[in-house]
């Protein structure tokens, strides 16, 4: 196995547009809307969450040179789904429904979370 970057190919129960809680890091106790789900590196971009400085030169596609904030990654083992209902950081479990459809659903109050 190669050094460096471990890679994870577990499938993830957070999605894009979902309303998630940061259970861990400085940002901890903020919630946002994620962004972003990059799998292959176990990670999320979550808005206005992590946010970092990126010192950038001026370009053809971008004339102002400067310094720009934007969201970094946070691992999605920091992070829990907010319930609709509850309104609290949950626990995910999945359920088939009758049409055969996997959905995603609140361990707190059995809440199907897919919409």
């Amino acid at each position: 196995m190669a050094r460096g970057k471990v890679v994870s190919r577990s499938h993830s129960h957070i999605k894009k547009d979902d309303f998630v809680q940061i259970i861990a890091g400085r940002d901890r106790g903020k919630r946002g809307k994620v962004l972003r789900v990059l799998p292959q590196d176990g990670r999320i971009m979550v808005e206005g969450i992590q946010m970092i400085k990126r010192h950038t030169r001026a370009t053809q596609q971008r004339q102002q040179a400067g310094i720009i904030e934007r969201e970094g990654k946070i691992h999605i083992s920091n992070v829990m789904l907010i319930c609709a209902k509850c309104d609290q950081g949950v626990r995910v479990g999945h359920r088939v429904l009758e049409d055969d459809k996997k959905v995603r659903v609140c361990r707190r109050c059995d809440e199907v979370l897919d919409k």
